[in-house]
C-alpha cells in the first residue's frame, strides 16, 4: 500500500494549488483519507479529511471556506483544492489513509495507518 502526494509548488498569496494523493496497492475508496501539514520547526497538524462512508469533508478552522477535499475513486486519488492561499499555509503537506477511522478521530494522526511522502507548498507574500 503506497501513497504518492503531488501538486505542491510555489505560489503567491491569494493563489491556488491542487494537491493529489494517489494510492497504489489497494483501492482508496474503502478508507478515510486525510491531509496533514508540517511547517518548519512546527508539529504536524490536521488540515482536512474525507470520511470513507459519508464522503463528507472535515476541515481545520483556518482552512474552512478556502480548501476543499474530494475523492475520485476511478483514479484512486484524493484531492485537496487550496484557494486563497496565505503565507501561513506554507508547509509540507502529507496525505494519509486508514480503513478504520471513525468520524470522531478524523483529525488524529494516530488513526491513519499509511502515509505518503509529502509535498512542499510555499506561499510567498
Amino acid at each position: 500500500v503506497q501513497l504518492q502526494a503531488s501538486g505542491g509548488g510555489l505560489v503567491q498569496t491569494g493563489g491556488s494549488l491542487r494537491l493529489a494523493c494517489e494510492a497504489s496497492g489497494r483501492t482508496l475508496s474503502t478508507d478515510s483519507v486525510a491531509w496533514f501539514r508540517q511547517a518548519p520547526g512546527m508539529d504536524r497538524n490536521f488540515v482536512a479529511a474525507i470520511h470513507r462512508n459519508s464522503g463528507r469533508g472535515t476541515y481545520t478552522d483556518s482552512v474552512k471556506g478556502r480548501f476543499t477535499i474530494s475523492r475520485d475513486n476511478a483514479r484512486n486519488t484524493v484531492y485537496l483544492q487550496m484557494n486563497s492561499l496565505r503565507p501561513e499555509d506554507t508547509a509540507v503537506y502529507y496525505c494519509a489513509r486508514g480503513p478504520s477511522v471513525i468520524a470522531s478521530n478524523l483529525a488524529s494522526q494516530n488513526a491513519y495507518a499509511y502515509w505518503g511522502q509529502g509535498t512542499q507548498v510555499t506561499v510567498s507574500s
